[in-house]
Formats: C-alpha cells, sequence, structure tokens
C-alpha cells in the first residue's frame, strides 16, 4: 500500500485523488466485470484485493450461520475474521439492524461494518477499515456492501462453498432437504415486512414455510407435516410442492387447499399436514386464510396482542373431502400477524406444563415493544422462546411474521423511472 494514503477514506488505485464517484465506478465496475466468470472460492479474495486496491485494510466477509446466532467468516487471501456472535458485537449490531456501523480503532481509522442484503434477505456483513470516512465513503461502502451479497447469493446457486461457511453444526438429513426448499428467510417492500424461521435450525423435520409476493398479492403459509424425521421431511416437500403448483396458477384459495387434500391423501394415506394458507391485498391491508388444523395466527398492533385469525378451522390437508371455511379480517397499517407451529406452544416444561399461548403472546410483546424490522423480531423471538422452553426442541417450532406498513405507492417509487418508447429502448 502506497504511503501517500490521502485524508479521506477511499482512494483512487491510479494514485490520483480523483472524485468518489470515479473511484466508486473503478471498484464496482472492477468487481462486476471479473466477478462474471471468477468461482465462487475466490469471491472473497476478489473483494478484498480490490478494497485494499483503494485503501481498505482488514477486510472480513461474515455469512450468518443457520440458526442466527454466530457470524462466520468466509475464508480467503486477505480475508480476516472469526466466528463472532451476533449479539453483542459490531458485526452483530449491523447484522441485526440493517445499518452501518462505524468503530473507531484504537490506532487510528475507522473500521466499517456493513449489512451484505440481497434485496432485503440478510446475507451477512461486510467488514473493512479505511484511515478516514467521508460520506461519499460511506455511500460507496454500502454499494460494494450490496454488490457483494449479491454476489454471494448468485454464486451460492452452484457451490456448497457458502453453505459450509455457514453451517456451525452437523446437518440432519431431513433438515436440508427442508432448508434447501425454503424461500429466503425474509423480505421487505415499502408495503409489507415478512420474516421466517424454522427451530431447531439444524435438526428441523416436517415443519415449512413459503411466500411469493406477485403485483399487489402477498401468498403465504405454514405447514406442518405429521410425523418427525426424514419421513416428514419428505411429505413437507409434496406439500409445498402442491402447494406453489396451485399458487403459480392462480388458484382460489378454497380450490388450493382442495388440490392439495386431494394430493396428499393419494400420496401419504392414512398421514396429514395442517398448515394456514394465506393471501394478503397489500392494496386494502384485507388478509383472507384457511385455517387447516392449525394453532390460531396472533394479531399484534401496536406491541400488543389484540387477538386470534379465529373462524372455523378446515381439517388438516390429507383426511379428504373436507370442504374449506375461508376467513377475512382488513388490517390497518402497522398490524402484524404471526403464524406459528404447535411446536412453539405445546412443548412441555419441568412438571409437564405445557409453554402455553399466554406465554407466548408475553414474549411477542416483549420482542415487540422495540419496533425492530420483521426479520429482527422473529430472530429475537425464537431465541427467547427456546430460552423460556429450557432448550426444548421436541417438535419442530416454525414462526412467519407479517406486516402490513402501508398501501403501495408505486407511483411514488417509479417516478425516476424513465419513460420506455414503444419499441422498448429509453427515450433521451
Amino acid at each position: 500500500m502506497p504511503d501517500e494514503t490521502p485524508a479521506a477514506g477511499f482512494r483512487d488505485p491510479t494514485g490520483e485523488l480523483p472524485s468518489a464517484e470515479s473511484t466508486g465506478e473503478r471498484l464496482l465496475g472492477s468487481l462486476l466485470d471479473r466477478a462474471h466468470l471468477i468461482p465462487p472460492r475466490l469471491i472473497g479474495p476478489l473483494v478484498a484485493q480490490e478494497l485494499h486496491l483503494v485503501g481498505a485494510s482488514e477486510v472480513s466477509i461474515h455469512l450468518q450461520d443457520y440458526d442466527q446466532r454466530v457470524l462466520r467468516p468466509l475464508p480467503g487471501r486477505r480475508l480476516v475474521g472469526r466466528p463472532t456472535p451476533i449479539d453483542g458485537s459490531p458485526e452483530g449490531r449491523a447484522f441485526a439492524t440493517d445499518s452501518r456501523v462505524e468503530q473507531p480503532q484504537p490506532g487510528g481509522g475507522v473500521r466499517l461494518h456493513l449489512p451484505m442484503l440481497d434485496g432485503s434477505d440478510r446475507v451477512g456483513v461486510l467488514s473493512f477499515t479505511l484511515p478516514a470516512v467521508t460520506d461519499p465513503d460511506r455511500v460507496l461502502a454500502q454499494r460494494v456492501a450490496g454488490l457483494v451479497a449479491d454476489l454471494v447469493v448468485t454464486k451460492n446457486l452452484y457451490t456448497d462453498t457458502f453453505a459450509r461457511v455457514r453451517t456451525n453444526r452437523p446437518m440432519t438429513l431431513a433438515a436440508q432437504l427442508q432448508w434447501q426448499s425454503l424461500p429466503p428467510l425474509s423480505m421487505t417492500t415499502p408495503d409489507i415486512d415478512l420474516a421466517g424461521v424454522l427451530e431447531p435450525a439444524y435438526e428441523v423435520g416436517g415443519d415449512s414455510f413459503d411466500y411469493a409476493l406477485d403485483h399487489h398479492v402477498l401468498h403465504l403459509a405454514v405447514f406442518d407435516a405429521m410425523g418427525h424425521g426424514l419421513e416428514a421431511a419428505t411429505m413437507a416437500s409434496v406439500v409445498l410442492a402442491a402447494y406453489r403448483h396451485g399458487r403459480r396458477r392462480d388458484v382460489p384459495l378454497d380450490e388450493l387447499y382442495t388440490e392439495m387434500d386431494a394430493v396428499v391423501s393419494r400420496s401419504f394415506p392414512g398421514r396429514f399436514a395442517t398448515g394456514q394458507l394465506g393471501r394478503l391485498d397489500s392494496d386494502t391491508g384485507e388478509l383472507s386464510w384457511v385455517n387447516a388444523g392449525h394453532p390460531p395466527a396472533l394479531w399484534v398492533r401496536r406491541s400488543r396482542v389484540i387477538g386470534e385469525l379465529t373462524g372455523a378451522p378446515t381439517r388438516p390437508v390429507g383426511f379428504g373431502g373436507a370442504a374449506p371455511a375461508v376467513h377475512s379480517v382488513r388490517l390497518e397499517p402497522g398490524d402484524r400477524v404471526l403464524f406459528f407451529t404447535d411446536g412453539v406452544v405445546e412443548e412441555r416444561l419441568d412438571g409437564g406444563e405445557q409453554f402455553g399461548d399466554r406465554r407466548l403472546r408475553e414474549l411477542i410483546e416483549q420482542t415487540t415493544a422495540d419496533r425492530l424490522a420483521a426479520p429482527e423480531t422473529v430472530r429475537r423471538l425464537s431465541h427467547a422462546l427456546t430460552a423460556a422452553r429450557e432448550g426444548r426442541t421436541s417438535d419442530d417450532a416454525t414462526l412467519l411474521l407479517v406486516e402490513w406498513k402501508s398501501p403501495p405507492r408505486d407511483d411514488e417509487l417509479a417516478r425516476d423511472i424513465p419513460e420506455a418508447s414503444p419499441g422498448g429502448a429509453q427515450e433521451r
């Protein structure tokens, strides 16, 4: 590294002192150009090399482990780092709050910890040290973190490199089957916030959840397949596939339940899966659902549980021939709904007492009081539930939290998108 480090953090690799914009163009452009064909194992070293060229040092890339307790470092040339707890560390604070954390260094300089967000899914944390930090540096640093997140997610589609880093302990075959079928754990848009979690992360068997946002409709589902282990995970995978098959054809909720019921009854005679199938209209806040033998979801407003999503339940999928009951409510902006499986409340404590709905409601109100985003709320709630159950996980426990924040503002969000000409090219 040259001795003539300028006062500002990032510098141009040519040695000149150009604008932050041109430095950013070179840095981001080089990453994009070279990452196209580079193998997954070299993504981390490439990022570290390019950041070193513009004046950064001590580069680390941490990925979250599967139970979201530890950030684990990506190994490679010029990369540093060690396993770091999410709770109580600067890296963890950046991860938990989805915001930049700046840490002055004893010998001078500032260490930046930047959340790596792929869209809104939390991938991990990019950290590096700069001699000093300016506002343009902060903007560029966050853009680099976003690009690194995209590279990790894209390359992860055809490698096990990142999955191995995220694995903190051995995972069962059933859990492997469940994790590979899950959507991203979280999704955030200006009008909807959503996050889910599976526990125990490394041994989960029959629980699963899914969602999809199509135009202004959020489709969501939570499932709990009968049994445990690989047998339950196999049935859960079929249930999930049947759900997606109907959802992608835009089948109404009642018909979707009927199709799934028929698939399970034919494929797994004598067995069943409970579930919640829901649709949220983000224009109006109307939430419709079919409760197929599941615990009723909890309705949360301003950090208080104001009720349950009740109504006549429908038989679990697989019993055959049931007529589904579709229910609906109208949410207010800011309302949250927590869907969960019975493993959350039916775990027995010392003396044989069930954990129960009352304790769940108390923990929901405690963990939502800080009005954190849905991903962090669910992460903390899951860990609080595990601690309150004294670590007992004799059954899977799944949470899916959905918040309707406001009606869509498409015109406002799209106002800076250039109009396209009839031929498809942008007008100038």
